[in-house]
C-alpha cells in the first residue's frame, strides 16, 4: 500500500497566527500517526512562517513512522538533516521567499550540486528523495544524483484531472517509467486531494509514498482529522 505522509505545515501557520500553541504542533503529530498516518512531513523555511527551529528537533521524538524533512539544501537544512536524523530528507529548489514549492529540480544542470548535498546527506543514513516535474529527463537524470527516490511534483496534474484526467496523468506515467528504469523509487505530493488521489494512485505503478498537508487540512475542518486522514487512507487502497 501506498503510504500517507500528512505535511502539517499548515498546523504550525494556524498556531503561530495567535503566538501561543494552539493547536499543539506535538499531539498534531501524534493524533496523525495514531489516526493512520504513516509518515509526518515538514517543511522550515527560513522566515519559521509555520514550522519553526525548535518544532524540527521537538518533533524528532514523538514521530513513531517515518519523519519526512523537506526543504532547500542550504547549510541550515544539512544541519537539521544531520542533528535530527529523519528518514528521509526531500530537497525542493525552493528560493528563500517563495510562497510555496513550484518547480522541480534541473537534475541535469544542477546535477553536480545535488551529488554533492546528497552525498552529505548519506553518510547520516538518511534516504533522500528530490522534487522532479513531470519530464522524462529530468527524472532519469535524478537517477544520476546519487539520490534513492523522485518526488513527482504533481501541481500541473491537479490542475488538468478535472479537464482531462488521462491527459493530465500522461506525463507522470512517463516520468515515472523514467525514473524506475533509472533505479529510483517514486514519491508525489502537492495538491494532491480526495477528488484526485484515487486515479492519479491507480494510474502510477509502485507509488511508495504521497505527501499532503494543505487539501487534507482544509477537510479536516469540515470533516475532523481522524475521518480525513481515513478517507486519504482509503483512497490509496
Amino acid at each position: 500500500m501506498t503510504k500517507l505522509s500528512v505535511n502539517i505545515n499548515k498546523f504550525a501557520t494556524l498556531r503561530n497566527a495567535r503566538g501561543g500553541n494552539n493547536p499543539d504542533l506535538l499531539k498534531v503529530a501524534r493524533d496523525c500517526q495514531q489516526f493512520g498516518a504513516q509518515g509526518i512531513t515538514i517543511h522550515p523555511r527560513p522566515d519559521q512562517r509555520h514550522i519553526t527551529t525548535d518544532d524540527v528537533y521537538n518533533l524528532k521524538p514523538v514521530i513513531t513512522t517515518e519523519y519526512n524533512i523537506e526543504g532547500y539544501p542550504d547549510e541550515r537544512f544539512l544541519k537539521f538533516i544531520a542533528d535530527v536524523k529523519p528518514q528521509q530528507a526531500t530537497l525542493v529548489p525552493d528560493p528563500p521567499d517563495v510562497l510555496t514549492s513550484n518547480a522541480g529540480w534541473d537534475t541535469k544542470g544542477k546535477r553536480s550540486f545535488l551529488e554533492d548535498v546528497i552525498g552529505k546527506i548519506k553518510e547520516h543514513g538518511v534516504r533522500v528523495s528530490i522534487f522532479v516535474d513531470p519530464d522524462e529527463e529530468l527524472a532519469a537524470g535524478a537517477g544520476k544524483t546519487g539520490a534513492d527516490r523522485v518526488e513527482l511534483y504533481t501541481e500541473s496534474y491537479a490542475n488538468q484531472y478535472p479537464k482531462n484526467p488521462a491527459k493530465a496523468i500522461e506525463p507522470y506515467q512517463r516520468a515515472a517509467r523514467a525514473a524506475r528504469q533509472n533505479g529510483l523509487q517514486l514519491n508525489a505530493g502537492h495538491d494532491l486531494d480526495l477528488v484526485n488521489l484515487r486515479y492519479f494512485y491507480q494510474n502510477i505503478p509502485e507509488l511508495e509514498e504521497v505527501s499532503i498537508g494543505h487539501a487534507l487540512v482544509c477537510d479536516a475542518i469540515y470533516m475532523g482529522l481522524e475521518n480525513t486522514i481515513q478517507m486519504y487512507l482509503r483512497e490509496l487502497r
